[in-house]
């Protein structure tokens, strides 16, 4: 469920529209459509506000732990549509203010995104939807304050009809709309309806009022799920164009048997207008230098720890797992695994004795050394960065390891991955990216 409020063009408007007389020719046939071609442009503002409660899982006989939630956003971007690829959609975006704070069981996030990488590429395809910056790369967290928006290229001709209607005729939201309004990666039952309730005048503008209502049921990351939804949009006649859109609904989290361990509540409000001209940041000029079809380098992710004193950059294959300690674990579905471990000055081993200490633990487990390669300096100053690699078959499995040592003044990182072999020839580039990025921020005190 997509879901929030707040001020917005017909804000005063929707106090009064129960009072409003429907035009002269509010009986005739209206085309609704809304063109997204290339150069469309549009000024955007999303909010969203959850309220629930979630069972956490727990252990055999145990009791799930129940926890509140709570959690407002507010986004104001500009928006350009940009030339499709076959099968996507593009548009780039400019965000101009973001505002994210979420609280689970007394524990508050606050999040945003960094000014330098406030323009960003939103890409499409098929059910998917993923943003990247061309000027850097974002956090998981400037992903996630993102992820309450829809996509409107998407979202909007999905909700409208296919041809013209008249007062009282229904119609089914696309898949895509569907998709995009609850976040469900899986729809299995349900759909939204729209109908036509009518032509008002709202500010001096003939707008069309739509309803949007439905329950859907499928799954989403959290698991299986179902979403009730009950929702205005309005679609100015004038700019051709849906400039509101309002839905309140509820979401619930369901377990195997599909019984509800969660339930959320939220709201989702977004209004929309017409941009005469891009702005500055989207204009030809700016754009045209620039790498707007996403690479293996703009993808990547961006970990930046300030508490534990590390940086890295990681591509989007990888999760980044426990953080315990001094360790970040990072895994890939391929079933590879990355430890580092953030170490003093004093404490970091060489390259050389890491590998002796690797070598005497692969003979404890009776591993298989096909071929080993000694360490090596792959940089220098001003932070020299050491590796070597195992390939060998422990517990009947044959795998790639990869180790490295990166030392500066401040402190350094040891980095131990271990690759089945299948994947190595595919993944062992990527463990190389995230390891020659490593950096330590700050001065790590011995314990």
């Amino acid at each position: 469920m997509r879901t929030t409020s707040d001020h917005c063009p017909f804000g005063l408007a929707v106090l009064v529209l129960g009072a409003a007389a429907a035009l002269a020719g509010a009986q005739d046939s209206v085309a609704l459509a809304e063109k997204f071609g290339p150069d469309h442009l549009s000024k955007v503002e999303v909010a969203v506000k959850l309220t629930g409660r979630l069972a956490l899982p727990a252990g055999k006989d145990k009791t799930p732990e129940v926890v509140t939630l709570t959690g407002t956003s507010r986004v104001r971007y500009d928006e350009r549509i940009l030339s499709p690829d076959p099968g996507a959609l593009t548009a780039v975006r400019a965000y101009r203010d973001v505002e994210f704070t979420r609280t689970v069981g007394g524990i508050t996030q606050d999040a945003g995104i960094r000014p330098s990488v406030r323009r960003m590429v939103v890409i499409r395809s098929e059910s998917r939807r993923a943003p990247f910056s061309p000027d850097g790369p974002l956090t998981w967290g400037e992903i996630d304050v993102v992820r309450t928006d829809v996509f409107n290229p998407a979202t909007v001709p999905g909700l409208l009809p296919a041809g013209a209607v008249k007062k009282g005729e229904t119609w089914k939201a696309s898949a895509a709309a569907v998709a995009e309004l609850t976040d469900l990666e899986k729809v299995e039952e349900g759909g939204l309806t729209v109908e036509f309730v009518g032509v008002v005048e709202v500010d001096r503008r003939r707008v069309a009022r739509l309803k949007v209502s439905g329950v859907v049921k499928g799954v989403n990351q959290d698991g299986p799920s179902r979403q009730t939804l009950d929702g205005t949009a309005y679609f100015d006649l004038g700019d051709a164009m849906l400039t509101y859109l309002s839905v309140k609904g509820t979401h619930e989290l369901l377990d195997g048997k599909g019984q509800t361990v969660g339930r959320i509540e939220g709201q989702f409000t977004m209004t929309r207008g017409r941009l005469d001209k891009a702005p500055a940041d989207l204009s030809d000029a700016s754009l045209r230098d620039l790498e707007l079809k996403p690479t293996a380098e703009n993808t990547l992710l961006l970990y930046d720890d300030a508490r534990l004193g590390v940086r890295f950059l990681y591509p989007r294959g990888w999760r980044v797992g426990a953080v315990q300690g001094r360790q970040v674990t990072l895994d890939h579905a391929a079933g590879a695994g990355l430890l580092l471990t953030v170490e003093s000055a004093a404490k970091l081993p060489t390259a050389e004795d890491y590998a002796k200490e690797v070598t005497g633990f692969l003979e404890k487990q009776k591993a298989e050394v096909a071929a080993a390669e000694k360490p090596t300096r792959v940089r220098g100053e001003p932070a020299p960065l050491d590796r070597f690699a195992i390939d060998a078959t422990v517990k009947n499995e044959k795998v790639r390891l990869e180790y490295a040592v990166l030392r500066q003044t401040d402190g350094g990182v040891t980095a131990a991955a271990n690759i089945p072999a299948e994947a190595a020839a595919a993944l062992k580039p990527e463990v190389e990216r995230i390891i020659r990025s490593l950096a330590v921020t700050k001065k790590i005190e011995e314990k």
